[in-house]
Protein backbone atom coordinates (compact mmCIF):
# COMPACT_ATOMS: atom_id res chain seq x y z
CA UNK A 1 0.00 0.00 0.00
CA UNK A 2 2.81 2.13 -0.06
CA UNK A 3 1.59 4.31 -3.56
CA UNK A 4 -2.06 4.99 -1.59
CA UNK A 5 -2.45 7.93 0.11
CA UNK A 6 -1.97 7.65 3.73
CA UNK A 7 -3.34 10.55 6.64
CA UNK A 8 -3.58 10.78 9.96
CA UNK A 9 -7.31 10.44 11.05
CA UNK A 10 -9.33 13.58 10.40
CA UNK A 11 -12.37 13.98 12.19
CA UNK A 12 -14.51 15.26 9.38
CA UNK A 13 -13.83 12.74 7.31
CA UNK A 14 -14.43 9.96 9.94
CA UNK A 15 -17.70 11.57 9.75
CA UNK A 16 -18.49 11.79 6.66
CA UNK A 17 -17.20 7.92 5.70
CA UNK A 18 -19.48 7.01 8.82
CA UNK A 19 -22.18 9.06 7.27
CA UNK A 20 -22.06 6.92 3.78
CA UNK A 21 -22.20 3.31 5.51
CA UNK A 22 -25.10 4.66 7.16
CA UNK A 23 -27.11 4.52 4.48
CA UNK A 24 -27.95 1.36 3.84
CA UNK A 25 -29.54 1.18 7.77
CA UNK A 26 -30.81 4.78 7.43
CA UNK A 27 -32.66 2.96 4.17
CA UNK A 28 -33.93 0.29 5.77
CA UNK A 29 -34.47 1.70 9.17
CA UNK A 30 -36.51 4.92 8.46
CA UNK A 31 -39.05 3.11 6.30
CA UNK A 32 -39.78 0.46 8.67
CA UNK A 33 -42.32 2.69 10.23
CA UNK A 34 -44.51 3.47 7.39
CA UNK A 35 -44.82 -0.01 5.44
CA UNK A 36 -48.73 -0.23 7.39
CA UNK A 37 -49.42 2.88 5.67
CA UNK A 38 -47.31 1.81 2.50
CA UNK A 39 -50.14 -0.82 2.24
CA UNK A 40 -52.86 0.92 2.79
CA UNK A 41 -51.94 3.74 0.96
CA UNK A 42 -51.29 1.41 -2.69
CA UNK A 43 -54.23 -0.94 -1.30
CA UNK A 44 -52.29 -4.13 -0.97
CA UNK A 45 -51.17 -6.88 1.64
CA UNK A 46 -48.70 -6.27 4.75
CA UNK A 47 -47.06 -10.01 2.71
CA UNK A 48 -46.42 -7.45 -0.10
CA UNK A 49 -45.32 -4.20 1.85
CA UNK A 50 -42.57 -6.50 3.62
CA UNK A 51 -41.46 -7.88 0.13
CA UNK A 52 -40.07 -4.34 -0.43
CA UNK A 53 -37.72 -5.00 2.41
CA UNK A 54 -36.71 -8.19 1.34
CA UNK A 55 -35.82 -6.73 -2.19
CA UNK A 56 -34.20 -3.73 -0.44
CA UNK A 57 -31.51 -6.68 1.29
CA UNK A 58 -31.06 -8.55 -1.78
CA UNK A 59 -30.17 -5.42 -3.63
CA UNK A 60 -27.62 -4.78 -0.93
CA UNK A 61 -26.08 -8.05 -0.35
CA UNK A 62 -25.44 -8.29 -4.50
CA UNK A 63 -23.76 -4.48 -3.96
CA UNK A 64 -21.16 -5.99 -1.08
CA UNK A 65 -19.91 -8.81 -3.43
CA UNK A 66 -19.49 -6.61 -6.65
CA UNK A 67 -18.60 -3.40 -5.33
CA UNK A 68 -15.25 -4.28 -3.80
CA UNK A 69 -13.55 -6.00 -6.82
CA UNK A 70 -15.26 -3.44 -8.94
CA UNK A 71 -13.76 -0.40 -6.63
CA UNK A 72 -10.15 -2.52 -6.83
CA UNK A 73 -10.29 -2.63 -10.85
CA UNK A 74 -11.87 0.78 -11.49
CA UNK A 75 -10.68 2.57 -8.52
CA UNK A 76 -13.19 3.87 -5.31
CA UNK A 77 -14.36 7.53 -6.16
CA UNK A 78 -15.72 6.72 -9.35
CA UNK A 79 -17.61 3.60 -8.27
CA UNK A 80 -18.35 5.40 -4.64
CA UNK A 81 -20.42 8.22 -6.89
CA UNK A 82 -22.12 6.55 -8.26
CA UNK A 83 -23.60 4.16 -6.15
CA UNK A 84 -24.91 6.96 -3.86
CA UNK A 85 -26.41 8.82 -7.29
CA UNK A 86 -28.13 5.74 -7.40
CA UNK A 87 -29.39 5.59 -4.02
CA UNK A 88 -30.17 9.24 -4.76
CA UNK A 89 -32.12 8.48 -8.27
CA UNK A 90 -33.94 5.81 -6.90
CA UNK A 91 -35.10 7.23 -3.63
CA UNK A 92 -36.50 9.77 -5.62
CA UNK A 93 -38.71 7.23 -7.54
CA UNK A 94 -39.69 5.36 -4.58
CA UNK A 95 -41.62 8.78 -4.13
CA UNK A 96 -43.59 8.49 -6.83
CA UNK A 97 -44.01 4.53 -7.16
CA UNK A 98 -47.66 4.31 -8.41
CA UNK A 99 -47.60 0.79 -7.41
CA UNK A 100 -45.94 -1.75 -4.80
CA UNK A 101 -44.47 -3.82 -7.86
CA UNK A 102 -42.58 -0.63 -8.96
CA UNK A 103 -41.78 0.06 -5.17
CA UNK A 104 -40.23 -3.15 -4.59
CA UNK A 105 -38.22 -2.90 -7.69
CA UNK A 106 -36.54 0.59 -7.29
CA UNK A 107 -36.04 -0.29 -3.45
CA UNK A 108 -33.88 -3.12 -4.83
CA UNK A 109 -31.81 -0.48 -6.66
CA UNK A 110 -31.65 2.12 -4.04
CA UNK A 111 -30.37 -0.56 -2.20
CA UNK A 112 -27.59 -1.82 -4.84
CA UNK A 113 -26.47 1.82 -4.53
CA UNK A 114 -26.32 2.13 -0.98
CA UNK A 115 -24.04 -1.34 -1.07
CA UNK A 116 -21.50 0.81 -2.57
CA UNK A 117 -21.66 3.38 0.16
CA UNK A 118 -21.31 0.72 2.80
CA UNK A 119 -18.46 -0.96 0.85
CA UNK A 120 -16.13 1.37 0.02
CA UNK A 121 -16.18 3.71 2.93
CA UNK A 122 -14.88 1.22 4.99
CA UNK A 123 -12.56 0.36 2.19
CA UNK A 124 -11.33 3.96 1.71
CA UNK A 125 -11.04 3.90 5.90
CA UNK A 126 -8.65 0.99 5.65
CA UNK A 127 -6.49 2.81 2.74
CA UNK A 128 -5.68 6.20 3.89
CA UNK A 129 -4.85 5.16 7.03
CA UNK A 130 -1.65 3.57 8.25
CA UNK A 131 -2.20 0.34 9.93
CA UNK A 132 -1.88 1.43 12.97
CA UNK A 133 -4.38 4.06 12.97
CA UNK A 134 -6.80 2.13 10.56
CA UNK A 135 -8.11 -0.06 13.17
CA UNK A 136 -9.35 2.87 15.54
CA UNK A 137 -10.34 5.04 12.47
CA UNK A 138 -12.97 2.09 11.47
CA UNK A 139 -13.79 1.31 15.37
CA UNK A 140 -15.00 5.57 15.01
CA UNK A 141 -16.43 4.94 11.54
CA UNK A 142 -18.67 1.95 13.03
CA UNK A 143 -19.84 4.28 16.11
CA UNK A 144 -20.76 7.02 13.82
CA UNK A 145 -22.55 4.36 11.35
CA UNK A 146 -24.53 3.23 14.62
CA UNK A 147 -26.43 6.27 15.60
CA UNK A 148 -28.11 6.18 12.02
CA UNK A 149 -30.31 2.85 12.92
CA UNK A 150 -30.69 3.81 16.39
CA UNK A 151 -32.37 7.46 15.14
CA UNK A 152 -33.66 6.42 11.52
CA UNK A 153 -37.15 4.76 12.75
CA UNK A 154 -37.07 7.61 15.81
CA UNK A 155 -36.96 9.96 12.72
CA UNK A 156 -39.32 7.74 10.26
CA UNK A 157 -41.96 7.65 13.19
CA UNK A 158 -42.22 11.51 12.98
CA UNK A 159 -41.93 11.96 9.82
CA UNK A 160 -45.46 9.71 9.51
CA UNK A 161 -46.81 11.89 12.53
CA UNK A 162 -46.99 15.31 10.11
CA UNK A 163 -46.78 13.77 6.42
CA UNK A 164 -47.47 10.79 5.05
CA UNK A 165 -45.31 7.54 4.02
CA UNK A 166 -43.46 9.15 0.27
CA UNK A 167 -41.75 12.05 2.44
CA UNK A 168 -39.73 9.29 4.24
CA UNK A 169 -38.19 9.03 0.49
CA UNK A 170 -38.11 12.68 0.09
CA UNK A 171 -35.80 12.91 3.42
CA UNK A 172 -33.81 10.02 1.68
CA UNK A 173 -33.11 11.34 -1.26
CA UNK A 174 -31.95 14.92 0.74
CA UNK A 175 -29.76 12.78 2.48
CA UNK A 176 -28.23 11.44 -0.73
CA UNK A 177 -27.78 14.52 -2.26
CA UNK A 178 -25.83 15.68 0.66
CA UNK A 179 -24.02 12.84 0.67
CA UNK A 180 -23.43 13.07 -3.17
CA UNK A 181 -21.99 16.79 -2.52
CA UNK A 182 -19.67 16.02 0.19
CA UNK A 183 -18.27 13.01 -1.03
CA UNK A 184 -17.40 14.96 -4.52
CA UNK A 185 -15.81 17.21 -2.92
CA UNK A 186 -14.16 15.58 0.66
CA UNK A 187 -13.24 11.98 -0.24
CA UNK A 188 -10.02 11.34 -1.70
CA UNK A 189 -9.22 8.49 -4.23
CA UNK A 190 -7.00 5.99 -2.22
CA UNK A 191 -6.51 3.54 -4.56
CA UNK A 192 -4.25 4.51 -7.32
CA UNK A 193 -4.00 3.20 -10.75
CA UNK A 194 -0.69 1.82 -10.00
CA UNK A 195 -2.74 -0.56 -7.73
CA UNK A 196 -5.57 -1.34 -9.89
CA UNK A 197 -6.18 -4.95 -11.54
CA UNK A 198 -8.10 -5.49 -14.61
CA UNK A 199 -8.17 -9.26 -13.20
CA UNK A 200 -9.47 -7.89 -9.77
CA UNK A 201 -12.98 -8.83 -10.38
CA UNK A 202 -11.84 -12.56 -11.38
CA UNK A 203 -9.52 -12.90 -8.48
CA UNK A 204 -12.10 -11.92 -6.09
CA UNK A 205 -14.87 -14.39 -7.72
CA UNK A 206 -12.34 -17.20 -7.69
CA UNK A 207 -11.67 -16.92 -3.96
CA UNK A 208 -15.37 -16.57 -3.17
CA UNK A 209 -15.09 -20.16 -4.90
CA UNK A 210 -12.93 -21.54 -2.51
CA UNK A 211 -14.17 -19.98 0.81
CA UNK A 212 -17.46 -21.58 -0.42
CA UNK A 213 -16.29 -25.20 -0.51
CA UNK A 214 -14.82 -25.13 3.04
CA UNK A 215 -17.76 -26.05 5.89
CA UNK A 216 -15.80 -24.55 8.34
CA UNK A 217 -16.51 -20.98 6.18
CA UNK A 218 -20.36 -22.74 6.26
CA UNK A 219 -20.34 -22.58 9.80
CA UNK A 220 -19.79 -19.23 10.84
CA UNK A 221 -21.82 -17.63 7.72
CA UNK A 222 -24.54 -19.92 8.89
CA UNK A 223 -24.04 -19.01 12.52
CA UNK A 224 -24.07 -15.15 11.82
CA UNK A 225 -25.81 -14.98 8.83
CA UNK A 226 -28.97 -16.99 10.81
CA UNK A 227 -28.49 -14.46 13.87
CA UNK A 228 -28.57 -11.78 11.49
CA UNK A 229 -31.77 -13.25 9.39
CA UNK A 230 -33.28 -13.21 13.10
CA UNK A 231 -32.83 -9.26 13.18
CA UNK A 232 -34.16 -9.01 9.96
CA UNK A 233 -37.18 -10.99 10.86
CA UNK A 234 -38.18 -8.84 13.91
CA UNK A 235 -37.52 -5.93 11.62
CA UNK A 236 -40.08 -7.02 8.63
CA UNK A 237 -42.46 -8.35 11.22
CA UNK A 238 -42.43 -5.63 14.16
CA UNK A 239 -43.97 -2.95 12.00
CA UNK A 240 -46.72 -4.42 11.83
CA UNK A 241 -46.99 -6.88 14.78
CA UNK A 242 -46.65 -3.74 17.19
CA UNK A 243 -48.17 -0.82 15.17
CA UNK A 244 -51.29 -3.15 14.30
CA UNK A 245 -51.37 -6.21 16.82
CA UNK A 246 -50.91 -4.35 19.29
CA UNK A 247 -51.74 -1.13 18.27
CA UNK A 248 -48.52 0.75 19.14
CA UNK A 249 -48.20 4.16 17.60
CA UNK A 250 -45.20 4.63 14.91
CA UNK A 251 -43.79 6.79 17.65
CA UNK A 252 -43.42 4.46 20.15
CA UNK A 253 -42.70 2.06 17.76
CA UNK A 254 -39.14 4.00 17.11
CA UNK A 255 -38.12 4.06 20.77
CA UNK A 256 -38.69 -0.58 21.18
CA UNK A 257 -36.63 -0.63 18.03
CA UNK A 258 -33.98 1.79 19.69
CA UNK A 259 -34.04 -0.47 22.84
CA UNK A 260 -33.08 -3.41 20.84
CA UNK A 261 -30.01 -1.26 19.13
CA UNK A 262 -28.83 -0.46 23.04
CA UNK A 263 -28.88 -4.42 23.24
CA UNK A 264 -26.79 -4.64 20.20
CA UNK A 265 -24.37 -2.06 21.60
CA UNK A 266 -24.37 -3.70 24.92
CA UNK A 267 -23.40 -6.66 23.57
CA UNK A 268 -20.25 -5.14 21.40
CA UNK A 269 -19.35 -3.63 24.49
CA UNK A 270 -19.60 -7.04 26.41
CA UNK A 271 -17.17 -8.51 23.76
CA UNK A 272 -14.22 -6.10 23.43
CA UNK A 273 -14.23 -7.47 27.54
CA UNK A 274 -14.48 -10.98 27.15
CA UNK A 275 -13.22 -11.72 23.58
CA UNK A 276 -9.59 -11.56 24.91
CA UNK A 277 -10.43 -13.44 28.18
CA UNK A 278 -12.66 -16.58 26.51
CA UNK A 279 -11.67 -16.31 22.88
CA UNK A 280 -13.98 -16.36 19.89
CA UNK A 281 -15.17 -19.76 20.41
CA UNK A 282 -16.18 -19.80 23.69
CA UNK A 283 -18.23 -16.62 23.18
CA UNK A 284 -19.57 -18.16 19.73
CA UNK A 285 -20.92 -20.78 21.78
CA UNK A 286 -22.43 -18.95 24.18
CA UNK A 287 -23.96 -16.23 22.05
CA UNK A 288 -25.72 -19.03 19.61
CA UNK A 289 -27.39 -20.63 22.97
CA UNK A 290 -28.39 -17.66 24.11
CA UNK A 291 -29.75 -16.92 20.91
CA UNK A 292 -31.62 -20.43 20.76
CA UNK A 293 -33.09 -20.27 23.49
CA UNK A 294 -34.88 -16.41 23.46
CA UNK A 295 -35.44 -17.55 19.86
CA UNK A 296 -37.73 -20.50 21.28
CA UNK A 297 -39.00 -17.94 23.71
CA UNK A 298 -40.34 -15.62 21.62
CA UNK A 299 -41.94 -18.29 19.55
CA UNK A 300 -43.85 -19.86 22.39
CA UNK A 301 -45.04 -16.06 23.58
CA UNK A 302 -45.76 -15.52 20.39
CA UNK A 303 -47.93 -18.64 19.42
CA UNK A 304 -49.40 -18.52 23.10
CA UNK A 305 -49.98 -15.26 23.93
CA UNK A 306 -48.58 -15.58 27.65
CA UNK A 307 -47.27 -11.49 28.93
CA UNK A 308 -48.60 -10.04 25.86
CA UNK A 309 -46.73 -7.36 24.05
CA UNK A 310 -43.47 -6.93 27.09
CA UNK A 311 -42.75 -10.81 26.79
CA UNK A 312 -42.59 -10.51 23.37
CA UNK A 313 -39.88 -7.36 23.46
CA UNK A 314 -37.93 -8.95 26.25
CA UNK A 315 -37.72 -12.01 24.25
CA UNK A 316 -36.43 -10.33 21.28
CA UNK A 317 -34.15 -7.99 23.54
CA UNK A 318 -31.94 -11.27 23.79
CA UNK A 319 -32.15 -12.31 20.60
CA UNK A 320 -30.97 -9.31 19.31
CA UNK A 321 -28.55 -8.14 21.65
CA UNK A 322 -25.99 -10.80 20.36
CA UNK A 323 -25.88 -10.38 16.86
CA UNK A 324 -23.40 -7.87 17.09
CA UNK A 325 -20.72 -10.37 19.20
CA UNK A 326 -21.69 -13.27 16.89
CA UNK A 327 -21.11 -11.06 13.13
CA UNK A 328 -18.21 -9.81 14.68
CA UNK A 329 -16.56 -13.20 15.94
CA UNK A 330 -17.62 -15.13 13.26
CA UNK A 331 -16.20 -12.64 10.83
CA UNK A 332 -13.47 -11.81 12.42
CA UNK A 333 -12.84 -15.71 12.50
CA UNK A 334 -13.25 -16.44 9.18
CA UNK A 335 -10.89 -13.16 7.89
CA UNK A 336 -8.08 -14.63 10.17
CA UNK A 337 -9.03 -18.69 8.22
CA UNK A 338 -8.58 -16.63 4.62
CA UNK A 339 -5.30 -14.15 5.80
CA UNK A 340 -4.49 -13.53 2.06
CA UNK A 341 -8.06 -12.97 1.01
CA UNK A 342 -9.81 -11.59 3.99
CA UNK A 343 -11.56 -8.66 2.00
CA UNK A 344 -12.97 -11.62 -0.16
CA UNK A 345 -14.04 -13.90 3.10
CA UNK A 346 -15.92 -10.39 4.60
CA UNK A 347 -17.40 -10.09 1.43
CA UNK A 348 -18.80 -13.14 1.17
CA UNK A 349 -19.86 -13.54 4.55
CA UNK A 350 -21.78 -10.00 4.76
CA UNK A 351 -23.22 -10.86 1.56
CA UNK A 352 -24.56 -14.72 3.14
CA UNK A 353 -25.75 -12.39 5.85
CA UNK A 354 -27.57 -10.10 4.00
CA UNK A 355 -29.25 -13.21 1.80
CA UNK A 356 -30.23 -15.01 4.49
CA UNK A 357 -32.00 -12.27 5.86
CA UNK A 358 -33.95 -11.54 2.66
CA UNK A 359 -34.57 -14.92 2.94
CA UNK A 360 -35.93 -15.32 6.17
CA UNK A 361 -37.84 -11.93 5.60
CA UNK A 362 -39.38 -13.31 2.75
CA UNK A 363 -40.66 -16.50 4.58
CA UNK A 364 -42.14 -14.33 7.59
CA UNK A 365 -43.87 -12.13 5.08
CA UNK A 366 -45.32 -15.61 3.00
CA UNK A 367 -46.42 -16.55 7.28
CA UNK A 368 -48.17 -13.33 7.89
CA UNK A 369 -51.82 -13.29 9.29
CA UNK A 370 -52.02 -9.88 11.26
CA UNK A 371 -50.61 -11.73 14.22
CA UNK A 372 -47.76 -12.73 15.98
CA UNK A 373 -47.14 -16.15 14.77
CA UNK A 374 -45.38 -15.59 11.95
CA UNK A 375 -42.41 -13.64 13.37
CA UNK A 376 -42.14 -16.35 16.15
CA UNK A 377 -42.49 -19.37 13.95
CA UNK A 378 -39.31 -17.75 11.72
CA UNK A 379 -37.51 -16.80 14.28
CA UNK A 380 -37.42 -20.38 16.03
CA UNK A 381 -35.60 -21.43 12.41
CA UNK A 382 -33.04 -18.71 12.58
CA UNK A 383 -32.11 -19.52 16.27
CA UNK A 384 -32.37 -23.57 15.83
CA UNK A 385 -30.04 -22.78 12.27
CA UNK A 386 -27.77 -20.16 14.04
CA UNK A 387 -26.70 -23.66 16.76
CA UNK A 388 -26.53 -25.64 14.22
CA UNK A 389 -23.85 -23.56 12.36
CA UNK A 390 -22.03 -22.90 15.79
CA UNK A 391 -21.56 -27.00 15.98
CA UNK A 392 -20.35 -26.96 12.35
CA UNK A 393 -17.18 -24.10 13.60
CA UNK A 394 -16.87 -26.46 16.57
CA UNK A 395 -16.42 -29.70 15.21
CA UNK A 396 -14.77 -28.61 11.54
CA UNK A 397 -12.26 -25.77 13.09
CA UNK A 398 -9.17 -27.49 12.42
CA UNK A 399 -9.53 -28.50 8.89
CA UNK A 400 -6.45 -27.20 7.16
CA UNK A 401 -7.55 -24.33 4.60
CA UNK A 402 -6.96 -25.25 0.75
CA UNK A 403 -5.76 -23.06 -1.53
CA UNK A 404 -5.26 -19.69 0.78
Amino acid sequence: MSNAIRRRPDARLIMLLGALAACGPIGTDMYLPSMPSVAESLGTSASAVQWTLTSFLSGFSLGMLLYGPLSDSLGRRPVLLGGIVLFTVAGAGCFVAPSIGSLIVLRFLQALGAGAASVLSRAIARDAHEPADAAKVLSMVAIVTSVGPLLAPLLGGQILRFAGWRMVFVVLTLFGIGCTIAAFLKVPETWPKARRKSSAILQSFMAYGRILRDPVAWGHMLCGGMAFASMLTYITATPFVYIEYFHVSPQHYGLLFGLNIAGIMIGNFINTRAVGRFGSLRLISAASLISCIASFCVAFFSLTGIGGLWSIVAGLFFVVGVIGLLSANCSTDLMHRYPHNAGAAAAVFGAMQLGLGAVASAVVGLLADGTPFGMGVTIAITGALCFLGRRLVIRWHGRPVRGD
